[in-house]
């Protein structure tokens, strides 16, 4: 691959980033909650909530020690 054809191919993919976070910016916020939903429940048949569940709790830790450290505690909400 040459430079030219490296630099027309980097220009072609910044095009179609440019798109397709154009694409994400206007998809009404249903669709995106319907797509995420979706997303859920095909990890769901595939059993992958199980194995997600693993060290959950360990992770809440990790993050209620964060928000100790950074605001003394307080909850945000």
């Amino acid at each position: 691959m040459t430079k030219d054809e490296a630099l027309l191919f980097k220009s072609r993919w910044r095009l179609a980033s440019e798109r397709i976070a154009e694409e994400v910016r206007s998809t009404p916020i249903i669709t995106k909650l319907r797509q995420l939903a979706a997303m859920f429940a095909t990890g769901e048949a595939l059993g992958w909530s199980e194995r997600m569940r693993v060290g959950e709790e360990e992770v809440r830790e990790r993050w209620q020690r964060l928000r100790e450290k950074m605001n003394g505690g307080a909850q945000p909400f």
